[in-house]
């Protein structure tokens, strides 16, 4: 009868109760495997050599006052002292060996994996340190990870490396730092099948949006090859939103995609130690696509969503988690390699909103994508070489190609962070996330440009996009306490058409998005005019018309590029706000700015007033912009009926005649966007002086109404908006004006139609907030900048309203 092993743990005998015996990361891969495997969650079996197994080392050789005396009067704000020091510790637990009946522990179970994979596997060999008094402690990235082991030998020596890497430099200072006991910390040492991402793709993914908090979406990265560079920030990754309500519905499509440049991927070179990769460039074709199909991103949620569920179970709340991935390219599949609670996005507190404003303007001299929602200004502190870190000084603004733990001391110090390289879920995106400092990642030459030594603004408060300005820019910071404010009876929704901004304005008091500006996604991520796309041999500009086809390569047809990327701009608003209404003004350019898109100018007429031209409505069904607003209504209807997001509203604007309003209705419900069917509402926009003297009419063919007050202004007063000449006379307060609103509001009363205002006009004024409200207008679309000021000058109307009638 074979003994009990005493220092080995298979997965399947380990869960995340283990800890402080085989530490964070082989607990969590023991718990996966044991009790998500037979839910279809993919764990690569291995087994842990538990921390009993460190101390037997030490034991075994008599290490133990030899490491104490390498490590006494250690000063760990000394960089030479401290490699000094750690290359003594690490000497001596390597040069102490492994006991023989260690050994011949791990050998039995690595043999029993290589009767379950096949006698040509290889593994990797990942370390899992713990302290015994503080079994929280993670270690993460401190101690070091050998991969694509084979052999006994191998393994044995990996092992050894593994236990000597407890002391690598940042380690240690990270014990110092943390005021961890050197001699309380252990590493216990995960043996598993290695998963060739080599061979594929690999990435991270959160079970949350990193930047906002905002707890409905998985957040998939990934890139070609070993997962390294994703982690450290040295490839740009491909990003990916999947919206959990609607996946967990059946609705299997990705939200968002941002393809990523993925330049260069780690591949494995002769041997088998971290030091034994290399990177190569990545083949131009592979860059140009996706590193992981949809198909794949699905599976990928599903692990994701599987696994916060179970940890959250467990943990009796809600816990978001921050897990690994890997691809592996000989079987094929999908592999969960790690998973730990995120600990900065879902600690913030969601009862006081936080709001950072740019308030000036300045020279751009990079962009990046931005980590976090912050601003900062400080002097540029450009390091290109590890050993002019001791120069960095506190309140600076780190900049570098890209950054590994070894930097952490200095960027606690840092203002802001600016990288070349990575993704937000790189090394820098991490730290400054916990540090609460922003980032700009992936800038490409960021080193280069920024001026070393000079002032710099670094702004993550515009979107997705993070900007490096020039100088210091003034920005203010708002805080608001929201268990504050009250809800009043009006309902306040928003005007939106940014996406990237979408889940963090999600987090004000709102009833919605009251108008999805569809322009901004067509101009910010289409940039091409939809007949264009549809009929590029109609451009006569050879270099135009390769534009266009180059923007749209890699999908089927050039018009599947417009649908997915408007698709993908307004579901990710609408599942910002899910379930709460949110209102889709279909497309309202004007022809100068509709000509102003790439190729658009052969497609659109030369018009001396645009403003009160071939715009709008009138388009829709024109032969000249029916197959473009064909494909307006295919992305709606896919954000709908794929997506899942129901809680779409689409509105017709600029819509001057009932037979034009019931012509266009009619051509919806032929390109399969009937009103009433799965919870359909048409909306149209009341901003023509005809749409208020017809409203019942007008009732009969829309749910509801949205008062345009800048073309209402506009129509009832006979200004062009658009000429500064007569500007002085544009002004919605007029009384014709607001006697146009009135009539607009008992209209919809008196026809059971909605009655709402999208209308620059509340947002600016707000005696113009106070005048609908004692109306009764059932709801206020409001800039988001002014959502909170004039939600609290509501508030006081609709109480002196109260008192009045009681």
């Amino acid at each position: 009868m074979s003994q009990q092993p005493r220092f080995i743990r298979f997965f399947n005998e380990i869960g995340i109760e283990d800890v402080p015996l085989v530490g964070g990361k082989n607990a969590s891969l023991g718990e996966m495997y044991r009790e998500l495997s037979s839910k279809g969650v993919r764990v690569p079996n291995g087994f842990a050599v538990t921390s009993d197994a460190y101390w037997h080392v030490l034991r075994k050789a008599g290490a133990e006052k030899a490491l104490h005396d390498a490590l006494e009067g250690l000063e760990p704000g000394n960089m030479e002292d401290l490699a000094r020091r750690g290359a003594k510790a690490r000497q001596i637990v390597y040069g102490a060996g492994l006991p023989d009946d260690l050994k011949a522990e791990i050998l039995d179970a690595y043999h029993k994996l290589q009767v379950e994979y096949g006698l040509e596997l290889s593994v990797a060999v990942r370390s899992s340190a713990t302290a015994e008094d503080l079994p929280d402690a993670s270690f993460a990235g401190q101690q070091d990870t050998y991969l694509n082991i084979s052999g006994d030998t191998a393994l044995l020596d990996a092992c050894s490396r593994c236990f000597a890497s407890l002391f690598t430099d940042r380690a240690i200072h990270y014990r110092v730092d943390k005021g961890f006991d050197h001699f309380k910390v252990a590493l216990s040492i995960g043996i598993m099948k290695m998963v060739r991402s080599d061979l594929a793709a690999s990435g991270v993914m959160f079970s949350l949006d990193t930047e906002t908090g905002f707890r409905n979406v998985v957040f998939i990265t990934g890139s070609y090859g070993l997962g390294e560079n994703v982690v450290q920030g040295a490839v740009d990754p491909d990003e990916f939103y999947v919206f959990k309500p609607t996946f967990e519905k059946g609705f299997k499509e990705v939200l968002r995609r941002t393809l990523g440049s993925k330049e260069i991927k780690m591949i494995y070179s002769q041997g088998g130690t971290t030091e034994a990769t290399r990177n190569v460039s990545t083949p131009k074709k592979d860059r140009e696509k996706f590193c992981i199909c949809d198909d794949e991103v699905m599976v990928l949620a599903d692990y994701a969503i599987k696994v916060e569920k179970h940890y959250s179970e467990k943990a009796g709340h809600p816990k978001p988690m921050d897990m690994e991935w890997a691809k592996d390219g000989i079987d094929g599949n999908l592999y969960m390699v790690q998973a730990r609670p995120e600990t900065v996005a879902s600690q913030k507190k969601g009862n006081v909103l936080e709001e950072y404003r740019i308030k000036g303007t300045g020279k751009v001299i990079v962009t990046g994508r931005a980590v976090g929602t912050r601003v900062a200004t400080g002097r540029a502190h450009v390091i290109d070489d590890v050993s002019k870190l001791k120069e960095f000084k506190a309140g600076e603004v780190l900049v570098a190609d890209t950054t590994t733990p070894d930097w952490e001391p200095i960027m606690k110090t840092a203002a802001a962070i600016v990288t070349n390289r990575g993704g937000r879920t790189c090394h820098a995106a991490i730290i400054s996330r916990e540090l609460g400092i922003p980032a700009v990642v992936g800038t490409d030459d960021g080193t280069s440009l920024i001026p070393n030594r000079e002032d710099i603004t670094v702004s993550c408060a515009e979107g997705d996009i993070g900007r490096v300005y020039e100088g210091k820019i003034p920005f203010e910071v708002e805080r608001t306490d929201l268990t504050t404010i009250k809800h009043p009876s009006t309902e306040i929704m928003m005007n939106l058409g940014n996406p990237e901004l979408a889940f963090k304005l999600s987090f004000l008091p709102n009833d919605g998005v009251g108008l999805a500006r569809m322009e901004f996604i067509i101009n910010e991520y289409i940039k091409v005019h939809p007949m264009a796309l549809l009929h590029p041999e109609k451009i006569e500009d050879e270099e135009a018309r390769s534009q266009v086809l180059d923007m749209a390569s890699g999908y089927g047809h050039p018009s599947d590029f417009f649908i997915e990327k408007l698709s993908e701009g307004v579901g990710t608003i609408a599942a910002a706000f899910y379930p709460k209404p949110v209102v889709v003004r279909m497309s309202d350019f004007k022809s100068n700015e509709y000509a102003s898109l790439l190729g658009g100018r052969w497609f659109e007429p030369k018009e001396d007033n645009p403003m009160i031209g071939f715009r709008g409505a009138s388009r829709y069904t024109h032969p000249a912009y029916a197959e473009g607003f064909a494909l307006e209504c295919a992305a709606m209807k896919r954000v709908r009926d794929e997506m899942g997001l129901v809680n779409v509203r689409l509105m017709i604007p600029f819509c001057r005649r009932v037979e034009e309003g019931k012509r266009v209705v009619q051509r919806m419900e032929e390109l399969g966007l009937k009103r009433g069917e799965n919870g359909l509402k048409i909306y149209v926009m009341c901003e023509i002086p005809n749409d208020v003297i017809q409203m019942d009419a007008f009732s009969r063919h829309f749910d509801g109404f949205s008062i345009g007050s800048n073309d209402l202004t506009q129509l009832v007063l006979g200004v062009d908006r658009d000429s500064e000449i007569v500007a002085f006379d544009f002004d919605e307060r007029d009384p014709g004006v607001k006697e146009m609103i009135r009539l607009a509001v008992e209209g919809c009363k008196r026809n059971g139609r909605h009655s709402g205002i999208c209308g620059q006009a509340p947002s600016d004024y707000p005696e113009v907030a106070e005048y609908l409200v004692r109306l009764g207008i059932d709801s206020i679309s409001l800039n988001p900048d002014t959502v909170l000021k004039t939600t609290l000058h509501i508030l006081e109307v609709e109480r002196d309203l109260d008192s009045q009638t009681s």
